[in-house]
C-alpha cells in the first residue's frame, strides 16, 4: 500500500528535526496536533492553515445542540481566541490549501501565497456527498459546516415539512431534532433500518420504534433518485420505486468523501483518503490525523479511516509526538474507536468498529428496556461494543474490544 516507509530509506535533517511545521486543516484534529507539539516542548514555527474563516469548532453538535438552537456559536468553539493566542500560531484562515510541493515543502493557498515547512500534517477531513445537480437548489440542505447547521437551522420552522435522505448518524440525529422543533420528518434511507450499517437490524429496528413513537415517517430500503423543486426551491423527492415525497426542505446525509483533491500531483500517496504507514505517515515529511487520515491498523494490517470526533483528537496527539520522534523512531497509531449519538432519551455509544460483524450480542439489558449492551464480534474476536442509555457499563467492555478478546457474554471489567 502506498504510504508505507521503506526501513531502508534515510530520513532528512528536516524530518529529524522540523523547524517548521504547517498543520493544513483547522479542525479538531489540526488543534489537536498544534496543542500537542506545544505540550510536547515544541517552539519552532507552527503555522494552522484553515479553508473557514473559524477557529477550530466542534462538528458533533451540529446535529444536535447547535441545531435545535439549545447552543449559540460561541458553544461550540473549541478553544477562545485567547487560549489559541497562547499557542503561538502563525494563522492562515479563510484561504484553503490548493496545492502541495513536497520537493520544495511549500503549501499554496487560494490567495496565492506559499507556506513553508520542515513538516507537515495534513487535517482537512471531510465534506458531505451531495445528490447531484442539487448544489443551488434552495432548501436542500447538507450538515457539515457550522453554516450548514445555522442554514438548516433557519428553516426548521413548526409544521415544515423535512425529508430526511440517509438513516446514519447525521440523518437519524436530525431527524430526532426537526421533531422536537414541530417539523413534519421522514426519513428515507436505503438500509432495512435506521443507523443499520452501525447497528445492525436487530438494534435499529428498536431505534425505528422510538423514531416512529415521536412520530417520524421512515422509508427503509430504497433509493431517493432525485430531488424535486419548485420556483427554484426544494419541492420533495422522488423515490427510485417512482413515489414522490412533497417537502419544504431536504437534509441529504449520505455520508461524506475525504478532501484530498488538493494534494493531486503532490506525490502524497492518496485513495480512501491520505495513505499512511502505521505511524500515520504518508512519506516526504508528511503525516496525516483525523477523518482525512487512511492508516495501516497495525494489528490488523487492514487500512482504517474513522470520521470519529475522538478519533480526530486522539490521532492529532499521536502525529504530535510521532513528528516530534522522526518517522524512523514514531509510535504505530492503535486505540479503540469511540462515537455516540443522542436522538431524544437515547444516548448511544460505540466502542469499536460494529461494521464487518457476523455477529452481535445483548449481554446486558433489553431492546425491550431500551437500556442494553451489546457486544459485536468478527471471526469469535469482540471488534465492537454498543450501548444504550447503560453509559458506565459499556465503558466496561472497552478493554474486551481494544484485546479484541473471544467473544464472551459478561464484562472483563
Amino acid at each position: 500500500m502506498p504510504g508505507r516507509r521503506d526501513p531502508g530509506a534515510t530520513v532528512s535533517t528536516a524530518d529529524a528535526a522540523p523547524s517548521r511545521i504547517a498543520v493544513v486543516g483547522a479542525s479538531a484534529a489540526g488543534l489537536s496536533v498544534v496543542e500537542g507539539l506545544r505540550r510536547e516542548g515544541y517552539t519552532g514555527s507552527l503555522t494552522l492553515i484553515g479553508e473557514e474563516e473559524h477557529l477550530p469548532y466542534d462538528r458533533p453538535p451540529l446535529s444536535k445542540q447547535l441545531l435545535s438552537g439549545e447552543w449559540d456559536t460561541e458553544r461550540v468553539r473549541l478553544r477562545g481566541e485567547e487560549d489559541v493566542a497562547a499557542l503561538g500560531l502563525q494563522l492562515r484562515l479563510g484561504s484553503p490549501a490548493v496545492a502541495l510541493d513536497t520537493q520544495a515543502r511549500e503549501v499554496a493557498l487560494a490567495d496565492g501565497s506559499l507556506v513553508g515547512y520542515d513538516a507537515l500534517v495534513v487535517a482537512t477531513g471531510t465534506r458531505a456527498r451531495r445528490l447531484p445537480g442539487t448544489e443551488s437548489v434552495r432548501g436542500v440542505h447538507v450538515l457539515r459546516t457550522l453554516e450548514d447547521s445555522l442554514a438548516l437551522r433557519e428553516d426548521l420552522a413548526a409544521g415544515l415539512r423535512l425529508v430526511v435522505v440517509g438513516g446514519g448518524f447525521i440523518g437519524a440525529e436530525a431527524a430526532a431534532v426537526a421533531r422536537g422543533l414541530g417539523c413534519e420528518v421522514t426519513l428515507v434511507t436505503d438500509t432495512a433500518e435506521p443507523m443499520g450499517d452501525a447497528l445492525g437490524d436487530e438494534l435499529g429496528a428498536m431505534l425505528r420504534t422510538v423514531h416512529h413513537e415521536h412520530g417520524v415517517r421512515i422509508e427503509t430500503g430504497v433509493l431517493v433518485d432525485r430531488v424535486l423543486t419548485a420556483g427554484g426551491r426544494a419541492a420533495g423527492v422522488r423515490l427510485a420505486d417512482g413515489r414522490a415525497l412533497t417537502a419544504d426542505a431536504v437534509l441529504v446525509g449520505i455520508g461524506a468523501l475525504p478532501n484530498i483533491e488538493w494534494l493531486t500531483g503532490s506525490g502524497v500517496p492518496v485513495g480512501n483518503g491520505v495513505e499512511c504507514d502505521a505511524t500515520l505517515y504518508a512519506g516526504s515529511g508528511v503525516w496525516a490525523a483525523g477523518d482525512v487520515a487512511c492508516w495501516l491498523h497495525p494489528r490488523t494490517g487492514e487500512p482504517w479511516r474513522i470520521e470519529h470526533r475522538t478519533n480526530a483528537a486522539e490521532q492529532g496527539l499521536a502525529v504530535a509526538r510521532n513528528i516530534l520522534a522522526g518517522p524512523e523512531q514514531a509510535a504505530p497509531f492503535d486505540s479503540v474507536p469511540y462515537v455516540w449519538s443522542d436522538q431524544y432519551d437515547l444516548k448511544i455509544q460505540i466502542y469499536g468498529r460494529t461494521r464487518g460483524a457476523d455477529e452481535m450480542r445483548v449481554v446486558e439489558g433489553s431492546t425491550a428496556e431500551r437500556k442494553l449492551v451489546a457486544l459485536y464480534g468478527k471471526n469469535g474476536r469482540t471488534c465492537a461494543a454498543v450501548g444504550i442509555n447503560m453509559v458506565r457499563a459499556v465503558r466496561g467492555y472497552r478493554a474486551q474490544v481494544a484485546a479484541a478478546a473471544p467473544l464472551l457474554t459478561g464484562s472483563t471489567a
